[in-house]
């Protein structure tokens, strides 16, 4: 954090990092451990634009567009259950407005659809690093 005031825009993006091959969206929490398997994913020669969308409503679609535009996949990461997360309405705007960019179905890593368990099997039900580069390199494969 740094130390002066400082303030982020409602409804604008950060491009944390920048690469040719796909792109991961994650936010929050999940935003390192997003990094981590960009990271990883890069090792292994995958190029990943990784996009904090900081604010979900209101949302910057045209930076998620621009970067799918260049990469033409997608990685969706959130700690919600699968089933009627933001993954889903995000997942559906990007079929609607950046379809024919799409070169592989979009992939989404996030918590399980069951109840948020409690702290200590909380690690088990989030999203982790090996999972996400899982879906990258699923979506890659394609």
């Amino acid at each position: 954090m740094p130390s002066e005031w400082y303030q982020i825009p409602l409804g604008k993006a950060a491009l944390t990092r920048q690469g040719d091959d796909v792109t991961v969206i994650a936010y929050g929490s999940l935003m390192p451990i997003a990094d981590q398997a960009a990271t990883l994913a890069n090792a292994r020669g995958i190029g990943v634009d990784l996009i904090d969308l900081r604010t979900l409503w209101p949302l910057d679609l045209d930076t998620i567009l621009s970067s799918l535009q260049k990469t033409g996949r997608c990685v969706v990461v959130h700690e919600a259950p699968k089933t009627a997360g933001f993954g889903c309405e995000l997942l559906s705007l990007i079929q609607d407005k950046a379809f024919f960019s799409l070169k592989a179905p979009i992939r989404r890593v996030t918590g399980f659809d069951t109840a948020v368990p409690l702290y200590r099997m909380e690690n088990y039900f989030l999203p982790n690093g090996k999972r996400i580069l899982h879906a990258i390199q699923q979506v890659m494969a394609f």
